[in-house]
């Protein structure tokens, strides 16, 4: 049976407050909507997980369509894997009401020039997720030669290494490596790249002075 939210309207003639009940598509975007938009690596992934297991009853039955079951049933389950087991410096949880879309933040490793710096990301999941790989752009601007301007990300398990056996939490693993150790074997931005390969010093500079400007706490 499909579950519903109350939401509150106030009388203006006699101050009374009057509760509606009104009916949302499914509990999965109910309790992702109580998620907090910017998470914190300590709480935001664990609230928003506390719904996880109802997600999972109320699929079935519900206003769902069939061809998207499967793939809230499996963004659900990461929700509550990464509540239990939250990746080290790294947070993530839905935006809003929409389950598809995250937002996730990864503190800058501290052997990286990004070290003290916190890093905003959007997600989006396909539909049919896990099949395909989610989404990720770095919403926070970062010096790094496998981020473009616009926040793009070069990481082969986003592209032809995914698999439906890796999950979000292990994709965000992965981007906190990539700020310890860039590839500009595989870059987006190949001044950086270059620079990368024939000055190091240089590039670690220029990176701190940007994480400092862009992405201090």
């Amino acid at each position: 049976m499909a579950a519903s939210v109350g939401t509150t309207s106030e009388d203006t003639s006699g101050g009374r407050t009057a509760r509606e009940a009104k009916p949302m598509d499914s509990a999965v975007e109910a309790a992702a909507a109580r998620t907090a938009s910017d998470p914190s690596p300590a709480e935001a992934t664990a609230t928003a997980a506390q719904g996880a297991t109802h997600r999972k009853r109320s699929a079935r039955g519900s206003s769902i369509p069939p061809e998207l079951r499967g793939s809230m049933r499996r963004i659900a389950k990461e929700l509550a894997e990464m509540a239990r087991d939250p990746p080290c410096n790294c947070s993530a949880a839905p935006a809003g009401s929409n389950l598809f879309e995250w937002r996730a933040t990864i503190m800058g490793p501290e052997d990286s020039p990004y070290s003290g710096g916190v890093f905003h990301l959007d997600i989006k999941f396909p539909k049919d997720y896990p099949f395909k790989p989610p989404k990720l752009r770095f919403k926070t601007r970062i010096y790094h030669c496998n981020v473009s301007a616009s926040g793009e990300i070069c990481l082969d398990i986003l592209k032809d290494k995914w698999s439906p056996a890796l999950t979000l939490s292990k994709v965000l693993v992965s981007l906190s490596s990539l700020l310890t150790d860039p590839n500009p074997a595989d870059p987006l931005e190949a001044s950086i790249a270059q620079l990368l390969i024939h000055d190091k010093p240089k590039h670690d500079a220029r990176a701190r002075e940007y994480t400092l400007r862009h992405a201090s706490a």
